[in-house]
């Protein structure tokens, strides 16, 4: 009886353990530890035994993608130190859930201090149809646009570690860099109005400020775990690959955000 006890697995107690570390993930095919998964990867799961919230096969969407996101944010060490190899296509929907409801919160968080700060084009606006269609237009080009180019920067931030970890000696992660990237994108989601709310209204201020200040640290905590846990290097070696990976990372969407904004320009 105790040791039936002792197998069942006991409910997350703190914020940081809705991401669930076995003491090895292993592969639900084979049982080793770094199979990449034997059987074919399928968008439901990561071809391991799934311990990301987001990839389990129950619970809703609202309710995976909420404990992933904050996993991320909260856990983050804890959550990319183990990040588990798997397939792109389910972290790519995470990430392209999480970044339009961050991006869409932002919108509707700053329209009514747009329309207090302009109060002569929220007239206009009012006023005349045609300008109400084209910024409308705008608006449904924009927020998905912008959703995109999210996500493909941090993306870009998992592969430019991937590289400040490769030219530190690791052996590639490829894959998992990317994860990475595509499941970083909680943290926008956590630190964007929705998820202050979120926390607001079941944490009140503190659970508010807590994610706040998280979200502050969490890109160097995260990308740290990451190459600790992954790439397995020591940690002068990890500093040196986080840093050059993160001003790569910067350089990329910075020059990317310029050529977006000229395209825009030139069409407009």
């Amino acid at each position: 009886m105790a040791n039936r006890s002792a197998s069942v697995r006991r409910e997350p107690v703190r914020d940081d353990e809705a991401f669930d570390v076995p003491a090895a993930v292993l592969c639900a095919c084979c049982g080793q530890p770094d199979c990449a998964g034997c059987a074919a990867a399928t968008d439901e799961g990561s071809g391991v035994v799934a311990i990301i919230p987001w990839e389990r096969p129950f619970g809703g969407v609202w309710s995976r993608l909420w404990a992933t996101s904050k996993a991320t944010t909260l856990g983050a060490e804890t959550f990319f130190a183990a990040l588990p190899d798997g397939a792109v296509l389910a972290a790519m929907r995470f990430a392209l859930l999480a970044e339009t409801l961050a991006i869409l919160s932002m919108v509707v968080a700053l329209l009514p201090v747009a329309a207090l700060a302009l109060p002569g084009l929220t007239l206009e606006l009012a006023r005349n149809p045609a300008a109400r269609a084209s910024a409308l237009q705008w608006l449904a080009i924009g927020i998905p646009g912008l959703t995109v180019w999210m996500v493909l920067a941090h993306a870009v931030h998992g592969a430019a570690l991937e590289l400040g970890a490769r030219r530190q000696g690791a052996r590639p992660e490829r894959r998992r860099a990317l994860r990475f990237g595509l499941y970083a994108c909680g943290w926008d989601l956590m630190a964007g109005p929705l998820g202050a709310l979120v926390m607001l209204i079941t944490g009140g201020l503190k659970g508010a400020e807590q994610i706040l200040s998280a979200s502050l640290r969490v890109p160097g905590r995260a990308s740290t775990a990451l190459l600790l846990g992954v790439y397995a290097l020591p940690p002068d070696a990890a500093e040196r690959a986080r840093r050059a990976g993160s001003i790569a990372a910067l350089v990329v969407t910075i020059a990317s955000g310029f050529a977006a904004i000229a395209i825009v320009v030139a069409l407009s």
